[in-house]
């Protein structure tokens, strides 16, 4: 089997990625990680964590240490029932919905890298304890309140595809698997799609005709639209079979190139959020005027940090060529910066329309998730979720 041969491009994006998070390893909030190079001074939570796929696998002996700092100090300002705060170092900065199964995913990831088995043992049960009691039907999937996960300008209802995602890897990595097989399952029963909901039928997140899953459902509502950083998270923890995510790989590229051959796209890479929402849709809301046109942001802006999930979902399907030609992508997507001459921007976000860079520069994530996109790539397995699909699919 021909391994991939890094190329020039490629190889200088990487270089870049590690002088970015070297830049960002200590700010001025207590000393922890930075999340941009310069907008966002602060730890944020989900931030740091997603950064911990790529500082894991960069053997950067100096990050891999701030990994354990910001792990330690979560655990500190952990509140008393075991929710974790959206940023790292202000424990009364609290609400977000993924920031509690994320410490998990965080500290399992680093137990696998460190070999500390037991590392935080006591904080991670309280977050266990948290999440279990997330779910109001007092069932197994867990629900949120709009703008709670890392789409604060878009409304995510009930039983969310995002944060589901991460409590179903956070149940695997602390071998809750009794737990999280019945969890798999819930998430397989379909969205209710009638406007009546009879007794003892249990909505889930499957879409009926299609590949992929729902963005998020509650009760009779759901929305449908597709969610890259939730289904390519789907991939690569197994939720989604083998079988599953090759269809939903083969809809993510023939939507794409629609959205391409009508102008809505200007990239090789998939934007995080489709069909754009549009004024007069009934999912528009009025402040998306000012911070989520279709095509920005929330609303279809292209995420690197998303897009480096999305290549490790397709090295985890097998499909290498296809993941070859997404990183390349994804190292020329590097590149533009805004407001700021430098080699490599590492913006948050652009705009799906023309690709131009949008958010801040320097994002921790976007540089740490292009690290780990290469390595899944280059080593063609996906670190730290191998096993995890393999029990998955035991459940298939």
């Amino acid at each position: 089997m021909k391994m991939y041969t890094v190329t020039g491009e490629v190889e200088q994006a990487r270089k870049a990625a590690l002088e970015v998070l070297q830049h960002n390893r200590r700010g001025p909030c207590a000393g922890l990680p930075r999340t941009a190079g310069w907008g966002y001074p602060e730890p944020y939570t989900r931030d740091m964590i997603f950064t911990f796929f790529g500082i894991a696998v960069s053997g950067d002996e100096q990050l891999i240490a701030s990994m354990r700092r910001v792990l330690e100090v979560l655990a500190r300002n952990q509140t008393e029932r075991g929710h974790i705060p959206s940023l790292a170092h202000d424990p009364e900065n609290l609400g977000a919905s993924d920031t509690t199964p994320l410490f998990l995913v965080g500290i399992s990831i680093y137990r696998q890298l460190s070999g500390e088995e037991n590392f935080l043992q006591e904080a991670a049960e309280k977050a266990l304890t948290w999440l279990y009691y997330q779910s109001p039907g007092d069932r197994l999937l867990v629900a949120q309140l709009p703008t709670s996960d890392w789409r604060d300008e878009q409304w995510v209802l009930g039983y969310g595809l995002y944060v589901n995602t991460l409590v179903y890897a956070g149940l695997r990595m602390f071998d809750r698997h009794q737990r999280a097989d019945a969890f798999l399952q819930e998430m397989r029963h379909f969205t209710i799609t009638s406007n009546i909901m009879h007794r003892h039928v249990h909505e889930g997140l499957t879409v009926k005709n299609k590949p992929y899953y729902a963005c998020w459902s509650y009760k009779i509502y759901s929305s449908e639209r597709f969610d890259l950083l939730g289904n390519s998270l789907a991939i690569l923890t197994g939720i989604a079979s083998r079988s599953r995510a090759e269809r939903m790989i083969a809809w993510i590229e023939e939507e794409c190139s629609v959205m391409r051959e009508r102008g809505d796209l200007a990239s090789e890479l998939p934007p995080n959020f489709f069909p754009f929402v549009k004024p007069g849709d009934p999912d528009w809301r009025r402040r998306d005027e000012e911070f989520n046109m279709p095509g920005d942001y929330h609303n279809g802006g292209i995420w690197p940090f998303i897009c480096g999930v999305y290549i490790a979902a397709l090295v985890a399907t097998g499909k290498y060529q296809l993941a070859e030609r997404k990183l390349h992508a994804l190292a020329l997507a590097v590149k533009p910066s805004r407001a700021q001459h430098l080699d490599y921007g590492f913006n948050e976000w652009l705009r799906a329309q023309d690709a131009l860079p949008k958010g801040q520069n320097w994002q921790s994530w976007s540089a740490a998730l292009y690290l780990y996109a290469l390595r899944c790539v280059e080593e063609r397995r996906t670190p730290f979720f191998e096993d995890m699909r393999k029990r998955s699919s035991r459940e298939q």
